[in-house]
């Protein structure tokens, strides 16, 4: 799995990195960790071409192609996913047709390779591996693009039983652990009624246990670490621990340095914790790098910053100042991806709603319901529309 940070948090398994202990990732990785997905698209149709019968260059292109069009639709950050919404209430997501294609032609292929060679040897790890790779990635497609969350979840439960054959031939394959983790934290998550509709009534997961086994990997895993590390992010946030993620962060950031959505992921780290300085100090950096034109930053509009920057001063109770990067969010909110346009609006409104702008607030909040009227976060912002927002806390 190449998550960069987030999807990951719900059904997202594994794909391999290349090396041992210190691995060096290929060019397809190191793109694609960075958020150059068209240029690891390219690296991957060409890795299935030298390597057509390997199913891990299938699950890689599949990958790449899943999530470039997660980052298109603005998927990518724990602020839409690491709350305590239960995982099913998400909004689904858009995928070009012929992307929808080239993904199911790859994960197919995937599934078919890995099935070809565990006909000829059942305990083939590698192949075993792919196979749950393929399982998981099909999962977070279903889930995020089809919200067909029951079908994802039987899917990733599939990888999750084909990962514990291979670890139960290879108990020391640190990396296949990733799977039971996962798995272990989503499922232990959702509450009985949804197990059940799930088909897991017999399995309750272990949210704790789950966050325990991607610690191990994190720290031990020879192919999977920076993926734990990514996942355990979300999970902390998600569960008010968001000091646990700032070492992780640390040292991603250090790892890719042209993937802005860490620093930005850090910034909104700091300000779970309390810590404005911090968290201003890394949006400055943030806009720093984009002004000199440092690689990937390059893409960060000035609406997303402003965005980012307002957030930040809203969750730190300063309403004023958090209106006046708001309002510059959404002076041309076109340029935000579809989720933080909705959100920056809604955003918006609430804040006027807090300040008493009752006027301002259901103008801000249609604007929020025209971006996306049939995703949940309009239904949110039409709630709001009826009855005031308030702080909870």
């Amino acid at each position: 799995m190449r998550a960069v940070l987030i999807a990951a948090l719900y059904l997202t398994l594994g794909a391999a990195l290349f090396g041992a202990t210190e691995p060096v990732l290929s060019t397809g990785f190191d793109h694609f960790y960075n958020l150059e997905y068209d240029q690891a698209v390219s690296d991957f149709t060409a890795e299935t071409a030298a390597r057509p019968q390997d199913p891990e260059a299938w699950n890689h292109l599949a990958q790449a192609i899943l999530y470039r069009a997660m980052f298109h639709n603005g998927a990518l950050e724990s602020e839409l996913f690491g709350g305590t919404n239960p995982f099913y209430h998400r909004q689904k997501l858009n995928m070009p047709a012929d992307a929808e294609q080239q993904f199911s032609a790859a994960i197919n292929q995937a599934m078919e390779r890995s099935q070809v060679l565990l006909s000829q040897n059942p305990k083939d790890t590698e192949a075993l591996y792919a196979s749950g790779v393929a399982y998981g990635l099909r999962a977070n497609y279903s889930f995020l693009f089809r919200k067909a969350w029951i079908d994802s979840l039987r899917d990733v439960t599939s990888a999750r039983k084909i990962h514990a054959k291979l670890i139960a031939i290879d108990p020391n394959n640190m990396d296949a652990h990733l799977v039971q983790g996962i798995h272990d934290y989503v499922v232990g998550s959702l509450s009985w009624r949804y197990r059940v509709l799930g088909l897991l009534a017999g399995f309750h997961g272990d949210k704790e246990g789950g966050v325990r086994t991607l610690q191990s990997v994190a720290a031990n895993g020879k192919q999977n670490n920076v993926d734990a590390k990514i996942i355990l992010t979300a999970i902390y946030r998600r569960e008010k621990r968001s000091q646990d993620a700032v070492p992780l962060l640390d040292d991603l950031v250090a790892r890719f340095p042209r993937n802005p959505l860490l620093r930005f992921e850090l910034a909104q780290v700091y300000t779970d914790t309390g810590n404005k300085e911090k968290a201003l100090a890394e949006i400055a950096a943030i806009r720093e790098r984009k002004q000199n034109g440092a690689p990937g930053f390059e893409r960060v509009t000035e609406e997303k910053i402003e965005y980012v920057t307002g957030n930040l001063l809203f969750q730190q109770r300063d309403l004023n100042g958090a209106l006046d990067h708001m309002q510059k969010a959404t002076t041309n909110s076109a340029a935000l991806d579809p989720n933080t346009r909705i959100l920056s609006w809604m955003r918006l409104g609430q804040i006027h709603d807090l300040r008493g702008e009752r006027g301002q607030a259901l103008a801000a909040y249609k604007e929020a319901v025209d971006c996306a009227p049939q995703s949940d976060l309009a239904k949110e912002s039409r709630a709001y529309m009826t009855s005031p927002y308030h702080r909870k806390s």
